[in-house]
């Protein structure tokens, strides 16, 4: 017995047309999720290259090409008529005042999501120049929301003493960027090792790093 072929839909998850799935009228071919994340450099003395630091982790995007055609199976019919369910969740919803957001499901896939961009582009016309044959190109960036992202367990804090040997190809600018997740926090380490040129550590030098906590943080602030 022949397998059913699962068929892509775009439902909206909120606003007036909560819940109405818009099907695509042929699968995509294929479709491309892309991952990111964002990184800043930040120079330290005595380093020829800069430290990188994580930022953020970006959205995934998710896009595709999906095809449209009405004069084939359709009777003609203007291409626009097929094609505007999807390029209407780029507009502003009266209820949500913003576009409201989508999950694009395809059998095992479901991505949650809003409609980032839409490029349609017209390749058929009747001969009165009605559009009857088009390729929308479709991009999506990941919704999660707020909530959700606060429920997954939170990344692991400096919050006990420590203490460390600084090697010989050590740094104490290396050494925060590696406790700390900062280079900057190097102020910590100095202040509660009585260090008053850091450029001008033994190598072997055991280093007490304490926990980072508000008012240290404010403090190197302050000093930045």
């Amino acid at each position: 017995m022949a397998q059913e072929l699962a068929k892509a839909t775009v439902t909206p998850l909120n606003g007036r047309g909560a819940g109405t799935e818009i099907p695509v009228l042929f699968n995509p071919s294929e479709y491309n999720v892309e991952y990111s994340a964002s990184f800043t450099e930040i120079a330290a003395p005595g380093l020829s290259n800069p430290i990188l630091q994580f930022i953020n982790g970006n959205t995934q995007v998710l896009s595709m090409d999906l095809f449209f055609d009405t004069w084939t199976d359709g009777g003609g019919r203007n291409v626009l008529d097929a094609t505007e369910p999807l390029t209407a969740l780029l507009s502003i919803d009266g209820t949500l005042h913003a576009p409201p957001q989508v999950k694009f499901h395809w059998g095992v896939f479901q991505f949650t999501a809003v409609v980032e961009r839409i490029s349609q582009r017209f390749t058929m016309f009747r001969s009165d120049g009605t559009p009857v044959r088009a390729t929308l190109t479709v991009t999506f960036k990941q919704y999660r929301p707020i909530t959700e992202q606060l429920r997954e367990p939170r990344r692991n804090s400096a919050d006990r003493t420590k203490r460390r040997v600084l090697e010989s190809h050590d740094s104490i600018w290396l050494l925060a960027a590696r406790e700390y997740g900062e280079p900057r926090f190097w102020r910590v380490i100095a202040r509660a090792n009585d260090i008053d040129d850091p450029r001008r550590i033994e190598p072997g030098r055991v280093l007490v790093l304490p926990p980072l906590d508000d008012e240290r943080r404010r403090e190197v602030d302050d000093a930045t």
